[in-house]
């Protein structure tokens, strides 16, 4: 009967702790970067059910696509959500690395060619983004260079 007293006080500690580290903000803050465990572990969970001869090759798919997305969302919560606006290609690549697992592990020839047409246009527009992101700094950078070529160039024919 004790121990039973004792477990119970100590379990409503701990209710109140948590409540009290909740309403300080405390699981708001981590639970907005870790919450993509929730993909990830599942996506791993696949995996690893299929290496072991539990479940068959077709888990390989959405194990692939939910790893993929819970990285992309991890990248998101620390570095910010406005960087889904050019990482957003990370979606169909999500699929392709799942349907890519499905022919390395299956043997399934159809799915190869999915997986290619996926993982290019991923990659294409992310390509694209990156330029359009980075274009701008890339202008500047070579105007800069260009300037101290002239400035250079301009002194050393000069002979004083």
């Amino acid at each position: 009967m004790a121990n039973s007293r004792a477990a119970l006080g100590v379990g409503i500690i701990a209710v109140g702790v948590l409540l009290l580290l909740g309403k300080l903000g405390v699981f708001g803050n981590i639970g907005g970067v870790l919450w993509p465990f929730f993909l990830l572990v599942p996506g791993i969970a696949l995996h690893v059910l299929y290496f072991a001869r539990i479940l068959p090759v077709g888990v390989l798919v959405p194990g692939g696509i939910l790893t993929v997305y819970a990285l992309l969302f991890f990248y998101c919560g620390i570095f910010g959500w406005d960087s889904l606006s050019y990482l957003w290609p990370v979606f169909p690549l999500g699929v392709a690395v799942g349907l890519y697992e499905l022919y390395v592990f299956g043997h399934e020839r159809g799915v190869l060619i999915a997986a290619l047409i996926l993982t290019s246009i991923s990659v294409i527009f992310l390509a694209i983004n990156l330029i359009f992101t980075i274009g701008i700094y890339l202008v500047a950078a070579a105007l800069i260079v260009g300037g101290i070529y002239l400035l250079k160039s301009r002194s050393s024919s000069r002979m004083w």
